[in-house]
């Protein structure tokens, strides 16, 4: 395995550089992918360039996000071209016009590349653990019915994005859930599969 102390440094800078998404930093976040990445999380799928281009929308909407990024935990394969993390994540999202948000612990699932010496993103998904809602100026009526229709560990989060014109749609890895455990199961198979 050829990993080193750099690697894993680079890795953790990526994961950390997802702050350029708060900040609107849409070129900045681009640079974080590899040209040919995808994303899966709450309210999009598809490839990493469509996703900024929708995050840029959503940072000029009523919704305000912020990303609480830990440290990774890194997996290696034997060449040390690819490797897979999992990074604690607290998700904050407001939304102005309701003075309601959420708080959700989720963790990133990454699939990363590594060419020309620079590691990026070729795959990111989530798995969502818990969320609850906040109230930045006091008690607001919530509709029980459509936090009910997501599962309880983001539909706090599902709520304040459906509100914010972000709908969420289909059914995410939650912690200890079959999607979950399939989900890594694929990682792993895709990190220890021979690579041309």
């Amino acid at each position: 395995m050829n990993e080193s102390t750099n690697d894993r440094q680079a890795i953790a800078d990526l994961m950390s550089g997802w702050i350029r998404r708060d900040l609107g930093e849409w070129n900045q976040l681009r640079d974080l992918f590899t040209p040919a990445a995808r994303i899966e999380i709450t309210w999009f799928r598809g490839s990493a360039s469509d996703f900024v281009d929708a995050s840029e929308r959503m940072g000029s909407s009523d919704i305000r996000t912020k990303h609480l990024i830990a440290s990774p935990v890194i997996r290696f394969s034997e060449d040390g071209r690819r490797a897979l993390s999992e990074t604690n994540a607290i998700i904050v999202a407001e939304s102005a016009s309701l003075t309601l948000g959420s708080q959700t612990h989720s963790r990133f699932v990454d699939r990363l590349e590594k060419e020309n010496g620079q590691w990026r993103i070729a795959d990111r998904r989530s798995i969502y653990d818990f969320a609850s809602f906040t109230f930045p100026a006091g008690p607001v009526r919530i509709d029980a019915e459509l936090v009910a229709a997501h599962p309880i560990e983001y539909a706090a989060l599902a709520y304040i994005l459906h509100h914010g014109g972000f709908p969420v749609t289909g059914t995410f890895a939650t912690q200890g859930s079959a999607a979950e455990r399939e989900m890594k199961v694929a990682a792993t198979a895709w990190l220890t599969e021979e690579h041309a």
